[in-house]
């Protein structure tokens, strides 16, 4: 082996070493910040799968009260100038005072929120993960309704799955799980190439996990 030869292998040798080095160090900080995400939508993802199989026994909470004249004539008020905004399509959100009035009644937090405006009521939509909820505020009798169903933390955990009515915070947690994973499969799947020649059975391995989920989706999905 000559000079040159020499040199340019252990060139290439400590180029190798390098890149298989970085690799190493962003597959093990990903997988650090995917690791608890992974469990949680592996878990989730078989519990969604046998949702028919798994029972859940919804429990649903009501409360009644009724408003004060004055305030109900402010929301009478309210609901006019609402109607006769055309651009508002029958929807704005709850005036504070009423807000303050819901949290002290049934300790349910509605700011940000829009209702929907009609000629006799309020509607408010409170959609949450695990559970659905929804307030109702009569403007001609005053009857404030509330109920609340919560399915148990099973259902909680698969709407996390889903980020079904899970809010802006974790939305932005799926998308940083998502880009973490994708960081942990792409440089997983260099460090394969790079061991690839001492260990035969890799592309037939990694082949296998394509093939097998493109035949089942071309035979038995319908």
């Amino acid at each position: 082996m000559t000079a040159t030869t020499a040199y340019s292998s252990a060139t290439t040798d400590r180029r190798r070493a390098y890149w298989l080095k970085t690799l190493h160090e962003w597959h093990w900080v990903s997988s650090a910040v995917c690791l608890i995400g992974l469990i949680l939508f592996s878990v989730t993802g078989f519990t969604l799968n046998h949702a028919g199989q798994i029972e859940a026994k919804p429990s649903v909470l009501s409360q009644h009260a009724k408003i004060e004249e004055a305030l109900q004539a402010t929301l009478a008020s309210r609901s006019a100038a609402v109607k006769a905004d055309s651009t508002s399509r029958g929807k704005a959100p709850i005036p504070a005072v009423l807000q303050a009035w819901i949290q002290k009644q049934f300790e349910v937090d509605t700011s940000g929120r829009e209702a929907e405006w009609s000629d006799n009521e309020i509607y408010l939509s409170l959609p949450r993960p695990g559970g659905d909820a929804w307030l109702r505020v009569s403007l001609t009798g005053g009857e404030a309704e509330y109920e609340r169903t919560d399915r148990g933390w099973l259902a909680y955990l698969n709407d996390l799955h889903k980020g079904r009515n899970t809010g802006a915070a974790w939305s932005w947690f799926i998308d940083i799980f998502a880009g973490a994973t994708l960081v942990f499969s792409i440089t997983g799947f260099f460090i394969l190439k790079m061991h690839a020649g001492n260990r035969p059975f890799t592309w037939p391995m990694v082949g296998m996990g394509l093939a097998i989920p493109v035949l089942l989706a071309l035979l038995f999905i319908h």
